[in-house]
């Protein structure tokens, strides 16, 4: 129960505290904030993006249907298109088009896209079928395809499972993704993560590593990154996430996918404990977060929550998000 309620609530605490620095360079967080140690959206708060949430989403679906990938990639769908007419923001717009088609009826609802819409929510499916590979896989690939359908998108979703599974498991870091990247079959990826076990084995810093593997939102690039962060700076959860959110680039996701990952392997008493008290309440809060992961473990229907007060809240704050992209254009 630990590790499951570890992975959501490291999802979100990676999410929320590179949400701010999503798109800026490492150079311009310097600038701005010097190191990224709290919550910058609003106050202490730490919001969440659509990354935590899809991973809720992902994590609800299992708890419905833990033995079916099909049913639970349907219920994931239905769930994701309701949450979608919510007006969730930072929403790829791979997931826009997949929901649009979803909603609509067409099929299949995923799009040719390989943005890492489907990795950033996958650590969770890992974490539950951290003992047995072949249902993880089958499940990480179905879930994916609800939105991409890119096999590097696919194959990235997948490695994210892996690499969870691992680390549940009490692999260590490097061993997680060394052992993750070697059922990894893409060409363009496998060649990514060989650059990731050079650079991590070499102790090279994160700004180093950042210009040779990417830090956009493209799969293998969050993938890659992600891997050398975790193997790099993995023991320390704390040390993890703040070069994660100072490093630039796709902050929120890349946070989201190695939160995750630290939160399988030291759990929910293992994250920094300020960073989880301050994430945000209701809907894809804390509590939340803590009842459904306890759900999955105990195999128990998933807790509901108020989707009005998600609206208010998402239309609420559109101005915060709005006004942070236009902070970017000032020197």
């Amino acid at each position: 129960m630990d590790r499951l309620v570890g992975t959501l609530l490291g999802t979100a605490v990676g999410d929320a505290l590179g949400l701010p620095a999503e798109g800026l360079s490492a150079a311009d967080v310097r600038r701005r904030w010097g190191r990224l140690t709290r919550y910058r959206l609003l106050g202490p708060v730490g919001f969440v993006s659509d990354d935590t949430e899809q991973s809720a989403l992902v994590a609800q679906s299992l708890a419905r249907h833990p033995d079916d990938p099909e049913r639970c990639a349907a219920a994931f769908r239905r769930s994701l298109v309701a949450w979608f007419w919510r007006l969730p923001w930072g929403v790829g717009l791979a997931t826009v088009r997949a929901c649009l088609r979803a909603s609509f009826g067409l099929t299949p609802s995923g799009v040719a896209s390989a943005g890492n819409g489907a990795a950033m929510r996958s650590a969770v499916v890992g974490t539950f079928f951290r003992e047995d590979a072949a249902r993880r896989r089958s499940f990480a690939e179905t879930l994916a395809r609800v939105t991409h359908l890119d096999p590097r998108a696919v194959q990235a979703a997948v490695f994210v499972a892996d690499v969870a599974a691992g680390a549940a498991s009490g692999l260590s870091p490097a061993a997680a993704v060394g052992a993750a990247a070697a059922g990894v079959s893409h060409p363009e990826l496998s060649k990514a993560l060989a650059r990731v076990k050079g650079l991590a084995g070499a102790g090279a810093s994160a700004e180093t590593a950042a210009d040779a593997l990417g830090t956009s939102g493209y799969s293998v690039h969050t993938a890659a990154y992600a891997a050398f962060l975790f193997a790099r700076f993995g023991e320390d959860p704390r040390a993890c996430l703040e070069e994660t959110a100072s490093a630039g680039g796709d902050t929120d996701s890349i946070g989201a996918v190695v939160g995750g990952w630290l939160g399988a392997l030291h759990g929910a008493a293992g994250l920094p404990e300020d960073l989880v008290a301050g994430l945000c309440g209701g809907p894809f809060g804390r509590v939340h977060l803590e009842r459904l992961g306890a759900a999955l473990a105990l195999k128990a229907p998933p807790p509901g929550y108020l989707w009005p007060l998600a609206l208010v809240r998402n239309l609420a704050l559109y101005p915060v998000i709005l006004a942070h992209g236009f902070r970017r254009l000032l020197p």
